[in-house]
């Protein structure tokens, strides 16, 4: 069972990017995250809704959905949408992949989803969505100050 839980869904602009990083980070909060555990869900939930509005929507406006879910020490987070799909997840797993390259776009979204989160998984079928589910485990104030202390005493 969930300890808490939140849903938000929001138009495929650019500009909610920044409003759907905000509001999972509050969310996050309530574990007690550090800066850098906090920063790291913030930009694998940007990556995956830029993914939603560039790749899902394209030039078309849709609805993005981010059901977050708190359970003991983790967050969960769907980020869905409906739009295209992924014709094939294993291509677009791969780094450097990109569908726009005259965006300028790296190829590195789902990537740096899965070395900024503990798990990651894509579901998509084409022409009705696609919906990522990502997971970090939250350490206690006690592993991340051994972990500081660790790192200090190392030099």
């Amino acid at each position: 069972m969930f300890e808490n839980e939140m849903k938000l869904e929001f138009i495929s602009k650019a500009k909610n990017e920044a409003f759907a990083r905000v509001a999972v980070a509050a969310f996050a909060s309530q574990l007690d995250p550090s800066l850098e555990e906090l920063a790291d869900i913030k930009t694998a939930v940007s990556e995956a809704v830029t993914n939603c509005i560039i790749h899902g929507y394209e030039n078309k406006q849709g609805i993005v959905k981010i059901v977050g879910h708190l359970k003991e020490n983790e967050i969960i987070l769907e980020i869905s949408d409906q739009g295209k799909g992924i014709e094939n997840i294993a291509i677009a797993k791969e780094p450097l992949y990109t569908t726009k390259p005259n965006l300028e776009r790296s190829g590195m979204g789902f990537t740096i989803m899965e070395s900024f989160m503990d798990t990651m998984e894509i579901e998509s079928i084409v022409d009705l969505g696609t919906k990522i589910t990502m997971t970090k485990k939250i350490k206690s104030r006690e592993e991340n100050e051994e972990e500081d202390f660790q790192m200090i005493t190392k030099d």
